[in-house]
């Protein structure tokens, strides 16, 4: 029996970015966790193997439908919009991110695979928890429907809240490391 290679794998290695984007869009946005650092900020030699890479954020508007795709939908896909109409409609380098997540991806192994799905379970069930908390918060009395259209705007803005945060804080770091440099400059000559 002889596979063809061009018809089987393209849409393989579709189905395998597709999830990998997926994986790469839920771990962008879970929260940062603090990384142990050894000496001189420079990570432990026996932690670094077992950590899987870093995956960049991504771009374009988050998904609409946060708790999971309807019946044979992409998650996140707005209804009636292909895969490859949501790959168009993204920008060049969000496009860019997809594919280094991707081949990131790829280049993990199992145990990293499963350290990042891991930590999606566990980010997906804090958010949901946090949802459900600002829910009973508000003091809304809501139905089912109305309850998940106030748990997916909620989750879509404090992403943009979450993200807003991240910006500040590269921007004062920036600020701040120059100053940081000059003062261990002094202190090591």
């Amino acid at each position: 029996m002889k596979i063809a290679c061009g018809k089987i794998g393209q849409p393989c290695k579709l189905f395998v970015g597709l999830a990998a984007f997926a994986l790469c869009c839920a771990y962008a946005q879970a929260q940062p966790q603090q990384q142990h650092r050894g000496p001189a900020g420079r990570p432990p030699p026996m932690a670094a193997p077992q950590r899987p890479p870093q995956i960049a954020a991504p771009h374009g508007p988050p998904p609409s439908q946060p708790h999971g795709p309807p019946s044979g939908q992409p998650h996140g896909a707005p209804s009636g919009q292909s895969i490859k109409e949501r790959w168009l409609a993204m920008p060049p380098d969000a496009r860019q991110n997809f594919r280094r997540n991707a081949d990131l991806w790829m280049q993990m192994t199992p145990e990293q695979r499963n350290l990042m799905r891991q930590r999606e379970n566990m980010r997906r069930q804090i958010i949901t928890r946090e949802a459900d908390a600002a829910v009973r918060d508000s003091g809304l009395q809501l139905n089912p429907q109305e309850r998940a259209r106030f748990e997916s705007r909620y989750i879509q803005e404090r992403r943009k809240v979450e993200q807003s945060l991240r910006q500040q804080i590269q921007t004062e770091r920036q600020k701040e490391i120059p100053a940081l440099i000059q003062q261990l400059r002094k202190e090591f000559q």
